[in-house]
Parts: structure tokens; sequence; C-alpha cells
């Protein structure tokens, strides 16, 4: 057995790539594996035999190197070193006394070649030198650039690094900045910048040349020209961005862009900003449907005035018309200096009506008559001018901008033939609208406080029970018979007159409502008025809806008021204030057209509201649109999940009614039922609703 594992051991030592071998204490070879004679093959010339000593192998290094390494492994114990051989190769040895009696005698040496270690080691070092000196010169680049440099994580937007530049720029200390976010500091001027540059980078990884607004510690606002891409740092993905200070170059540019657009004596837009503007309106009328306006103001006698008084007072003039025209428009309007005396002024955003976008058109120039008309004391003389007017409107497709310009020119010229200082348009037809506008406006003021109005009653019903009715104006025009709301309201509402019709249509509701409750059959009827914005905005809405309750005697709690979404749009906490005080003394409100115009529910759920009306445009189409009918839906949820009552008018067939009462709608109101009715025949109406029968 002992023979075997000698046999075995030996085996083992001879199959190593590595060499082995032992020396006797005179350093004599006492044993070796043939991998030593391959290892030695290329650096010496004799080949390895037991009993020689080291300098025997002719290899210069051994000779010299090996006795002492031999006498350490005796005297110290084992240890282990690299041996460079002449080849190149890089061995690592390790020598181990080899002891007799507890008495070093021999020594073993175990060989290793580590020639590719080596050379692995040497690239990382030079591959990790290389590395440092990079991230020197990134490092180096990072803090003397020009430009803010920053990185922020992707997760929060925290600042993870930035550098001197950007510190320097912006104002803050590396403190303040490092772990918190841009929008903690308000870096960004408009935070909608920074979303843009986030949409983008989502979609492109990168961005480049992006200008903005950044706003300093101090509150001053900077134009920077940013460049960002995505990169992981630590696997973590991060934001890092280049920006470059360009506000002089934008003062620059604006100061171009003025030379360019505008006119150095009025400062106003030049005539090619106009024809720009009105390529941009033109496409935003496109798109909303809503009409434009343009004025061609010219001034009268400006030659006579500019000969007699010389240049300089005509430029003073000048200067001075700009700006009264200025004053007498909206700041989203463009006043231009056209040339010489001649002025334009465009007018946006007016009405889908033709006839109404005209009306607003007229009263901005009969404004600017009046202010160009005033005197003006100009280089210590009183001066007088007037000026003459064309307007067109436009808004339709076939519209350009040569044809616009040249219809208000003509206009303004006709304004001229017949005496100056005076407004004219350029479609007769339009005129001729105007004047009936202007007739319609007159025959309203004379009606407000006679007996002209009427209030008709549209029922409501709930499982085939009256349950309420709307209570709907008509004019009962002197020569044009009886009108609907829809062809005065508006022009009530512009002219200011809705005050008094309004003030009459509660009052007369309200005397109803306490007529009907002296009646058992009919106390129970709730009556829906509608409110108008202007009549909302009143500083004593709610005094004056509480003195007619008590002048006639009607129970608040059977008068509804009905508002649209379009008079939530602003103050909404003043609408809720005056809501909630009359909620206080018993009436009851309703939101009509829901879900046409602005209703969010961040407000709509503040709102002390008891009922949603579905618009008639929805019912209309609901059996033959999917959206439509989805929308209704939506609105009884809605109406289901806030506790509130929800109506639907406009109900013209058995299948609309079917169809609603299908998604959990039972209160109706349209021609299924009855049309409005005035008082007389709506009374005789009432009897028969309980079986819904139809009236005409």
């Amino acid at each position: 057995m002992h023979s075997q594992a000698e046999a075995n051991l030996s085996a083992l030592i001879e199959s190593t790539d590595d060499p082995i071998w032992s020396v006797d204490p005179d350093n004599r070879l006492t044993a070796f594996n043939s991998a030593l004679l391959r290892h030695f093959e290329s650096v010496s010339r004799v080949r390895p035999a037991l009993g020689m000593l080291p300098e025997e192998l002719v290899v210069p290094e051994w000779a010299e190197s090996m006795p002492p390494l031999y006498e350490r492994a005796r005297s110290q114990g084992s240890f282990r070193t690299e041996f460079l051989l002449a080849d190149g190769r890089m061995l690592e040895l390790s020598f181990n006394p080899i002891l007799v009696e507890g008495k070093a005698t021999g020594v073993s040496v175990f060989g290793n070649d580590i020639t590719n270690r080596k050379i692995v080691e040497e690239r990382l070092a030079k591959a990790q030198q290389a590395l440092l000196t990079s991230e020197l010169r990134y490092r180096t680049a990072f803090q003397t650039s020009l430009d803010a440099i920053n990185i922020n994580r992707m997760s929060d937007g925290a600042y993870v690094d930035c550098n001197q530049a950007f510190l320097d720029i912006v104002g803050y200390t590396r403190e303040e900045v490092i772990g918190r976010t841009s929008l903690e500091l308000k870096i960004w001027a408009n935070p909608r910048d920074r979303q843009n540059l986030i949409e983008i980078l989502r979609e492109q990884s990168s961005c480049q040349d992006l200008e903005a607004q950044f706003r300093k510690k101090d509150g001053e606002v900077f134009w920077g020209q940013m460049s960002a891409s995505i990169i992981e740092i630590d696997d973590v993905p991060c934001l890092l961005t280049i920006t470059r200070d360009i506000s002089r170059a934008k003062v620059a540019e604006e100061e171009i862009r003025n030379l360019a657009f505008f006119d150095h004596l009025t400062h106003l837009p030049n005539r090619r900003l106009v024809s720009e503007r009105l390529r941009q309106i033109l496409a935003a009328c496109a798109r909303s449907k809503l009409k434009g306006a343009l004025l061609f103001i010219d001034l009268d006698d400006f030659k006579t005035l500019n000969d007699t008084l010389g240049h300089k007072t005509g430029d003073l003039l000048l200067q001075e018309v700009a700006l009264r025209v200025a004053a007498c428009v909206r700041d989203a309007d463009t006043v231009a200096r056209f040339g010489g005396d001649e002025f334009v002024v465009i007018l946006e955003d007016l009405s889908e009506s033709s006839e109404e976008a005209a009306t607003h058109a007229k009263a901005a120039a009969e404004k600017i008559l009046a202010a160009v008309c005033q005197p003006y004391m100009l280089a210590g003389r009183e001066c007088l001018s007037t000026s003459s007017i064309g307007i067109t409107v436009f808004g339709d497709r076939e519209d350009n901008i040569d044809n616009i310009l040249q219809q208000a020119d003509i206009a303004m010229y006709q304004a001229k033939a017949v005496g100056r200082n005076a407004v004219r348009f350029f479609a007769p037809a339009l005129q001729a609208a105007i004047h009936a506008r202007a007739s319609m406006e007159e025959d309203l003021r004379l009606a407000t406080g006679t007996s002209q109005f009427q209030l008709y009653y549209q029922p409501q019903v709930e499982s085939g029970t009256l349950i309420g009715a709307e209570a709907l104006v008509r004019w009962l025009h002197p020569t044009r018979g009886f009108l609907p709301p829809g062809e005065f309201i508006s022009l009530a509402e512009q002219t200011g007159l809705i005050l008094p019709l309004g003030d009459w249509v509660l009052e007369t509701a309200c005397t109803q409502i306490a007529r009907w409750a002296r009646e058992r059959e009919t106390s129970h009827i709730t009556v829906a008025v509608n409110i108008s914005a202007r009549q909302l905005r009143q500083p004593d809405f709610v005094e004056q809806v509480l003195r007619v309750l008590d002048r006639t005697g009607a129970n608040a709690r059977n008068l509804k008021l009905e508002l649209t979404e379009s008079m939530l749009v602003d103050n909404v906490e003043e609408v809720i204030a005056k809501m909630t005080a009359l909620k206080a003394h018993g009436l009851s409100f309703s939101l009509d057209d829901f879900g046409t115009g602005y209703s969010s529910l961040s407000y709509l759920k503040r709102l002390p509201l008891d009922q949603l009306k579905i618009d008639r445009a929805f019912v209309r189409d609901m059996l033959v649109d999917v959206t439509s009918g989805a929308i209704a839906q939506t609105v009884i949820s809605l109406s289901n999940a806030m506790g509130l009552q929800v109506i639907a008018e406009g109900v013209e067939t058995e299948e609309q009614r079917e169809f609603l009462a299908g998604l959990g709608c039972h209160a109706f109101q349209g021609y299924l039922f009855s049309r409005p009715l005035p008082l007389d025949k709506f009374q005789l109406l009432l009897p028969k609703l309980e079986g819904r029968a139809v009236a005409g």
C-alpha cells in the first residue's frame, strides 16, 4: 500500500504542467518532473539532471538567484516569489523547506507560469490608469467649462452633481443645490419647459439646443440653450444637461427682430409683422371657427397738418394716435402702423357668427374714432385730427391676407367718401346686418319693462309624473311676432339688458310658484329658471333673489336656478359662495348643458348642486353615435356617484326615453311630453301628464 501511494503521488506530480523540483543541502537536484524540462527548453542548453547544481543549467539568472532563495527557505520557512526568465516568461515559485527530524535539509520548489496573468494584470493596470486619466480630464472639463453642467437623477430630478459655472450663473452654493430638485429651487421660469424636455428625452434619449428661460436665486430670469442626454451612473438613470447662457444673444436677436418687424417711430408692429400675424390668426380661425376682423385706419388731412406744422409735429401726432388706438382694444389684439398715416387693427376670437363679430368690430372702430378726434397738445400747440376706418370680417376658408387687406382698404375709402370721420364695412350685406342688429337692440331696450315678454313652461316628468317645469322667456315682437330666446338673449347679454329682463323672469316665475302653492294638485311643482352669467356676477345677486322670494311669497324649495358650465370658468369661488348662501335658504341648483363646455371635477365636486342636465345634443345623437351614448352614461354615473339628480333634456322619441331609462336616467324634458307652452295651455295639460300624453 505504501509503495502504491508513492506511485500515485509520483504520477500526480508528473501529470501537472507546473515545474516541480527539490534540492539537497548542497543545492543539487534530487527530484524533478518533466514539466521542468519543458520550461527550461527555451532558456537552457543543458537538460536538467539529478545531482546538478544551479550554475550547471547555464541559466545565468538561475545560478545567481537560486542559492539565496534555497537558503532563505531553510532558515525562514516557506515563501513565494516571482522569477523572470530570459525569454520573458514569469514564474511564480513556492519554496518550502524539507524537514528531517525537525531540521531543514533540502528544499522543494513548486513553479507556476503566471506570464498570461501578468499580461492581463498589466493591461488592467494600464486601463485603470487610462480611466483615471480620462476621469481626470472629464472632471477638469466639467469644472472648468464656461457652460453650466448638471447631473440629475431621472427618478426624482434631484441634483447629483453640478459644476462651478452653474453655481456662478444661478447664484446658489453647492450645498444649496445637491440633493434638491430644479422645481424646488424654481430654476425653470416656466415648469412646462422642463416637462417638454422630459417628453423629448423619453422619445429620443437626447435633446439638442432647447431654448428656455431659467430663474436665478435672486429672481432674475435669463435665457439658456440646453442640450441633454440620459446616462447611467452606478446603474442609476441620470440626466446630463449642458446649458449655455444666451441672454445677450437673445437681446441682440430681439433688437434685430424689432428692426425687422416694428416701426421705429411708434414701436408698433409694421407691415411685415401684420402679414405674419394675419397668417397665424387665419390658421387659428380655421381651427376654432371664430371670426376675426381687420380695421384699416387712415388719418384725415394728415398731409395738410404735416405740411403746415412740420414733420416733427406730424411724428408727434402719429405717436399719440398709436397710443390712443392701442388703448381702445384688448391686449390680445394687434395694433400696427402700416405706413405713413395708416394704422391697422386685427381683432381675433370674436364670434362664430359674422354678425356678432361685425358688431364687436364696429364697437371697437367707434371707440377708436372717438379717441382719435379728441384734441392733441403737440409741441405747445393744440391740434385736431379725425380718422376714417374700413372694416372687413374674416375667418372663412377662402380668405387670404391680400384679399383681407384690400377689402379693408376699399372700405376705408368708402368711409372717406361719405365725409370722413366715419366707419364702413366692406360687405354691404354685413353692413345691413349691423343696422338690423342695432335696430333689434333698440327694440329690445324699448321692450324691457313692457308686456312684450311672456313666460312659457315646459314640463319635467319622472316615471310619468310631473315633477316640475322650466320657465322659458318669449318675446312678442311688435313686427316679427314671437321670438325664441336664441334670437335675443345673446344680444341682451352683450348690452346688459339681460339684468332687467332676468329680474322680470325671476319675479314672474316666483309669482307663479306662489299661486301654484295654494292648490294641492300643483303645490309640488318646482320651477327652473335660467340665470345668466351677468346676473350671477352682480354683487347683490343673493339679496336680489331673496327679495323676490319675500315679495312674491314663493317657497324657496320650489325654485331651482339653472346655471351653465361657461358661467363657472371665472371666479368659481365667488359662484360657490353665492350658491351656498342661497342653498341655505332652500333653493336648489341645476347645471345645464352639462358635458358641453368647461366641466372640471376639481370644482364640480365643490359646487352645491342638486341636479345635472344631460345636454340635448347628446340625447339627439346617442342612438346613432356611440360617443354621445357613452357621454350620457358617464353623466348618469357621475350623478349617482355624487348623489345628484339627473335629467335629460331634448327627449323627443320613445326610443330616446327607453335608452336613457336603460342607462338609469328616469327624469325627462322634451317634445315627447310637451313643447314649451304659455301658462294657460300648460295648466290645461297638467291633468294629462299622469298618462304622459304628448301635447303639441
